[in-house]
């Protein structure tokens, strides 16, 4: 689509405060499309971040605070090819709907954002944003909920038990349902995911075991070492997560070209990585993500094996494998 003008966002701010119907009009008249594309493959641009309190980019502790920058930034990497989607919270899909930047793509409602970060109660992860009901009945496509499991935290097992329920209802209502686990703890203050192969494949088992059916599981996983044996703990669809950018391009997009040629690998879900690159061509960023995810050739280019992916990505985003949390938690 176009770029955004100021009248775009006036008349997304007019309809807002005078015809909120249209927000539901405007997603029941969504024109949609098949879940995965033609090679069976997905890829999907995150934006849930900002309603868990998680704002920062590398050293910009509210780059994320605008909100007419992030909607540009996600209408730009929306209209790149072989963008297949985009993850959010009700406001982020119901601004990106008003703005007309939803058709034929999968969208994906973001469920639990209540354990807001850095909360004495983050690990109590409230569901607080779309339940599996609403994301059906509003027309949405699929389902995403976070899942840590802090074994020295009580407020586990009341997410534990709420996730189980979303799990099951989404099962009932024949929607696919996102899950992204992790076995975290509490660290000088802050919650830390533990990244090793080992415990990813823990928080997988304990994850794909929730709910009353994984009919319509799939999980949603980081690109760690040791990526053949965490695939291996699996027969759920599995989508890979990027992370908060860092200083290494070249050695992640390696690994995420390696990790998507796995079984059982269906796509990449990435947001800040992408939609904040430090040159800020997000379109750039956006698309050799897309060329990784359905372009077999890509994977070639910049697997770890390949000598010469050094000269492809200088100057852009990667993912630091020590962050607090989940880079699309």
């Amino acid at each position: 689509m176009p770029e955004l003008s100021p009248a775009d966002f006036q008349r997304l701010r007019d309809i807002r405060a005078g015809q909120p119907d249209l927000v539901r009009a405007t997603l029941d008249a969504r024109r949609k499309r098949s879940l995965l594309a033609d090679d069976g493959k997905l890829f999907i641009v995150a934006a849930d971040h900002p309603a868990r309190g998680a704002l920062a980019v590398r050293d910009d502790e509210s780059a994320m605070a605008d909100r007419y920058d992030l909607l540009e930034r996600l209408v730009t990497a929306l209209g790149r090819p072989g963008v297949d989607g985009v993850l959010g919270t009700p406001d982020i899909i119901e601004d990106l709907a008003l703005l007309g930047a939803l058709d034929d793509k999968v969208v994906v409602g973001s469920m639990n954002r209540g354990g807001l970060r850095g909360a004495t109660f983050e690990m109590d992860d409230r569901y607080t944003a779309y339940s599996a009901a609403a994301i059906k009945d509003a027309g949405l496509d699929f389902a995403k909920l976070l899942v840590r499991v802090a074994l020295a935290d009580a407020g586990t097992a009341p997410t534990l038990e709420a996730t189980a329920k979303a799990v099951s209802e989404a099962a009932a209502l024949g929607l696919p349902i996102m899950l992204e686990p992790f076995m975290s703890e509490w660290r000088d203050g802050r919650v830390v995911n533990d990244l090793s192969a080992d415990a990813v494949i823990t928080s997988m088992a304990i994850a794909a075991g929730l709910g009353e059916s994984s009919a319509y599981s799939w999980l949603k996983i980081p690109v760690v070492d040791d990526m053949e044996r965490v695939m291996a703990a699996t027969t759920l669809p599995t989508l890979l997560l990027g992370g908060d950018p860092s200083s290494r391009p070249l050695e992640t997009y390696a690994k995420w070209a390696d990790a998507l040629a796995l079984p059982g690998v269906r796509g990449l879900v990435v947001g800040r990585t992408l939609l904040y690159p430090p040159d800020g061509d997000v379109a750039s960023a956006v698309d050799v993500a897309a060329g990784l995810v359905h372009n077999g050739g890509s994977h070639t280019r910049f697997s770890t094996a390949s000598n010469d992916s050094a000269t492809d990505l200088d100057g852009s985003a990667t993912m630091n494998q020590h962050v607090s949390e989940g880079s699309n938690a």
